[in-house]
This record gives C-alpha cells, structure tokens and sequence, in this order.
C-alpha cells in the first residue's frame, strides 16, 4: 500500500505553510509572544475560515471543503509547525455543530481534561467548565484554566490525533532549526554541526519526527483507536524532546527570550497535557497490544 502524499496533499499541505507563513510568520510569532498577555487574533481566525481551515472536513454539499481526516493531519502539523495559537482542534471539530465556526466567527474550546485553553476568548464552550481557575500558563501564547475533578480523557479521539499532528509539526521545525543553527554557528574554526556530539543530537531529533509522523500519518488512515493513542504518545516525546535538544544545539543562545526554541517546548508541554494523561494512555495501549 503506498502511504506517499498525493500531489493534492502536498499542493494543501504548501497552500496552508503559505498562508501561515504570510499572516503568522516569524515576526508575527514573536509580537504575539511579547504582547504580555495572549489574546485571540479574531481577524487571522476569519481568514482561516475563509481559507476553509476549519471547513475541511464539512461536507461540500453543507458548503464545506469535503476532505478527510489525512488532510486535516496535514493541516494541523503545518499549524503545529507554525506554533498558531489558539483553540484550532476544538474549533475544527465543532465545524458542523455550531453556527459559526466553520466560517472563523466563532472561536470553541472544550472541556476535555483539567486544562482547558482559551476559555475566557471562546464564544462556545463544550463541556462543563464550572469551577474553571485560571492558571499562569508556562507558554505565553497559550492562557490556560483548570477545571477541578479528575480528567484524563476518554476513549482516542479525533481531537488526540490532531493534537498528535500539531507536536509533529512543532517536531519537525525544531530539527530543522538545531540542524540550520548547528551549520552556522562556529566554534574552534569549524561550524558545530560537524562535531559528533552535535550529529548525534540531530539525528536522534530526526529519527524521533520520523517515526512519530508514520505513527500520525497512518493513525489518519486507520482512524483506530489504539494507533491514535500510540500516535500521540509517541509525537509528545518528539515535540518534548526535540525542543530539549534543540535547546542543547543552540547552548545558552537556546536559553533568551530572542530564541523562539523555548516557545516550541512550552507549547509541547502543554499540548502534551491536553486530554487524557500519558500513563492512562500508556495502559490503554499497552492493554490493546
């Protein structure tokens, strides 16, 4: 069976990292991230909208884009890779159900474990939030609540694997990133990537995006249960470490504020703690296999 992108998935995949790059660029991360306190572009959100960003999955005859759950992984990694702030996977999926959100219009978040992001900028709520306390959030572009009781998620969902793609995305940038840096950055006349520490380090960070993305890729075709779990457990440790290394590529340089290595593990460690807890899903899929 051949899983390679069709030239349709690679034209979207493209059109997306375009449109991203041209209204939420580097420089646009960056002001967002000194802006001192998060708040929701509404105007970004409706150009999304209008891009069928959110409408991917709707039905053409219900005014939709009509595509499936491989696209929208596709979609969500590049958004992942541009660390796009805001409620995109709760928005994404209420598509369909409120009046709105497809169009951009509406902004939806969900109660789906203890954290739940952008409650005080969501026009729609899904799920109890009763009780919400706002947290001070370790990424400065996700502001954060924690709703009281126990929640570690229920059975996998759509929702974990496009989780799952957005830490693939935020995966495949920072490698990119620690491998640009470590051409150009010298130390004793010799640039550091050639230097066996620093390879080593790269390619474990490449090894670690490439297994995750078969993992994630191949969960969208399946849309089984069990591979989606080990999809998101496995992009979490690439997103997580592979900022962490990244960081190590760059040295104290990784450590400023002017460095935006940090602000791909913050958000990694946020997402990772969206839905249901690691060690449930690692008993989960542990008692699949």
């Amino acid at each position: 069976m051949d899983f390679q992108l069709t030239e349709d998935q690679r034209a979207l995949q493209h059109g997306v990292r375009e449109l991203l790059d041209g209204r939420f660029d580097a420089a646009g991360l960056r002001e967002a991230a000194n802006s001192g306190a998060p708040s929701l572009d509404r105007a970004l959100w409706r150009e999304l909208g209008d891009a069928g960003f959110f409408s991917l999955r709707v039905p053409e005859e219900e005014g939709g884009v009509g595509l499936g759950l491989p696209e929208a992984v596709l979609v969500f990694e590049e958004a992942g890779r541009a660390l796009l702030p805001g409620p995109l996977v709760a928005t994404f999926l209420a598509a369909r159900e409120v009046t709105g959100a497809a169009q951009g219009a509406t902004v939806v978040t969900d109660v789906s474990g203890g954290l739940v992001p952008w409650l005080d900028e969501a026009d729609v709520v899904h799920g109890d939030a009763s009780g919400a306390v706002p947290l001070r959030s370790v990424d400065p572009l996700t502001p954060l609540h924690r709703v009281p009781g126990e929640h570690q998620g229920g059975a996998a969902s759509e929702a974990d694997l496009l989780l799952a793609a957005e830490q693939l995305g935020s995966a495949g940038r920072t490698c990119e990133m620690a491998v640009r840096y470590a051409r150009e950055r010298t130390q004793f006349g010799r640039s550091i990537g050639s230097f066996q520490a620093v390879k080593h380090l790269c390619a474990q960070m490449l090894v670690r995006t490439e297994v995750a993305r078969a993992a994630v890729y191949a969960a969208s075709v399946t849309g089984d249960g069990a591979e989606i779990t080990a999809a998101k457990l496995l992009a979490d440790e690439a997103a997580e470490r592979g900022a962490r290394d990244c960081l190590q590529v760059h040295g104290g340089m990784g450590f400023t504020w002017e460095a935006d290595v940090h602000l791909h593990l913050k958000r990694a460690w946020v997402r990772a703690g969206l839905g249901k807890a690691a060690a449930r899903a690692e008993e989960e899929l542990a008692a699949a296999l």
